[in-house]
């Protein structure tokens, strides 16, 4: 028992202790500027030894032919590859700290529709895998909620806060909507209780039938909630139908999380009945109704590309090629990383992987900026290096989307150079000390 206390002791400190030194940067102050690089812009245009101008956090230039002003503060990026920082559009980061440990999650709620519960309150700064993910070049992020059918508001955050009132950079920007998934699979695998039609077998359930019967819940929620929301005043405030006035003014936007072709469809169903801005997230049979995506302005977020296919008869790799499917259809997507170990850090590879099945590398690159941001509503201030948008930059000494070259050796987050150090370089520094160990860098 004495033992089990002082590992745990010791657990708990050396937890307290990781990053406590990484602070966020403060507000930028006169002006930098990135010279002598590979400059990709993230909209397809690639400038070679161009240079950026930064001030008060926004990019005043950037060109090949641009003059530094005097006194500017100089980044000497020659050889390197400049690109705008990455954006994770869907993730449960400072939500979940380990997917394995009840006490660090805060993710979800009970009740099958709670509209009204905001993912950004929740949101925990000192995440020990937040630093992690801006070593890969990641500085924004969309924080989603999970649970029950209508899991509440998401909202989009800069990875270099001390509060979540300081990361907030497009809040309750969408609403989350899990479709049921209206597959009925083959019982008696899995599930125990006994054989198919045995005497121990649970009782027959059509998951179909229940699936239509919560999408028709969901409707009359939205009829409901659109009529409360005709109303300029009220009796009773209804928090739930209040969460929800913005998808009928396209404030927000509806997040879909669905896979198949059948709940794509009935996504569709509520752009044409209500009018709402839809996100497909998920998307993996996405290219089999690219055309119909286009024609109702469909954006798509591809949730894991590293990841066997949704049908059997579907290709092997078709995960891999459903990017450049529907970029020849024409549909806005955006390309994600939700796998449970990775928690996003391979976000640039899974763009990369994405390359090599159809995309040309500026494409894959929009897919995780620019493209990223139309879909999340920020692109008017962020996802590509363009004069009059935060300068949210990353430096790399090689391919960003190539694991065996990409080193991000400086970020800079709405102007502010931010601390790139982490748990993981911490740990790494602490135990090549501890045997003495030479880095070859």
């Amino acid at each position: 028992m004495k033992k089990i206390l002082l590992y745990t002791i010791i657990l708990l400190a050396i937890n307290a202790s990781a990053q406590e030194t990484v602070y966020p940067a403060e507000k930028q102050k006169g002006t930098t500027v990135i010279s002598n690089a590979t400059i990709h812009v993230g909209n397809g245009q690639v400038i070679e030894k161009g240079s950026i101008v930064i001030t008060d956090g926004k990019i005043t230039a950037v060109g090949a032919n641009v003059t530094a002003p005097s006194g500017a503060t100089n980044v000497d990026a020659q050889g390197k590859h400049v690109y705008p920082g990455l954006i994770l559009p869907a993730t449960n980061l400072g939500l979940v700290e380990i997917n394995s440990v009840r006490a660090t999650n805060d993710v979800r709620e009970l009740g099958e529709l709670n509209p009204n519960i905001r993912s950004i309150v929740a949101y925990n700064t000192d995440s020990k895998v937040i630093n992690t993910l801006r070593s890969s070049g990641i500085l924004l992020a969309n924080i989603v909620p999970e649970g029950g059918l209508i899991s509440g508001s998401s909202s989009v955050v800069q990875l270099d806060a001390w509060n979540w009132e300081d990361a907030a950079y497009k809040t309750d920007a969408g609403i989350h909507f899990t479709m049921p998934s209206l597959i009925a699979r083959p019982r008696g695998f899995g599930g125990g209780g006994g054989a198919p039609g045995g005497p121990n077998a649970p009782p027959q359930v059509d998951v179909v039938k229940q699936g239509l019967e919560q999408v028709d819940r969901i409707k009359s929620f939205f009829k409901e909630a659109q009529a409360y929301s005709a109303i300029d005043t009220h009796d009773e405030t209804n928090l739930k139908f209040g969460a929800v006035k913005g998808l009928f003014d396209k404030s927000k936007k509806l997040y879909v999380h669905a896979n198949t072709v059948k709940q794509m469809l009935i996504a569709l169903d509520f752009v044409k009945e209500f009018g709402f801005d839809v996100v497909i997230v998920g998307g993996s049979d996405s290219w089999q109704i690219a055309d119909l995506l286009k024609q109702n302005n469909v954006f798509v977020i591809l949730n894991q590309p590293h990841a066997l296919p949704t049908l059997q008869d579907d290709d092997v790799d078709q995960p891999y090629k459903t990017p450049a499917m529907l970029q020849k259809a024409g549909v806005t997507f955006a390309i994600n990383d939700e796998d449970g170990q990775t928690r996003g850090r391979n976000l640039s590879y899974n763009a990369g992987t994405a390359s090599a099945y159809g995309l040309t590398k500026e494409q894959a690159l929009q897919a995780i900026t620019l493209n990223a941001a139309k879909v999340l509503g920020i692109a008017d201030r962020t996802g590509s290096i363009e004069v009059g948008k935060d300068a949210n930059i990353i430096i790399s000494t090689g391919d960003i989307l190539d694991m065996r070259t990409s080193t991000v050796t400086d970020a800079f987050i709405q102007g502010r150079k931010i601390d790139l150090n982490d748990k993981q370089k911490q740990l790494n520094e602490r135990y090549k000390h501890k045997y003495g160990i030479k880095s070859p860098f």
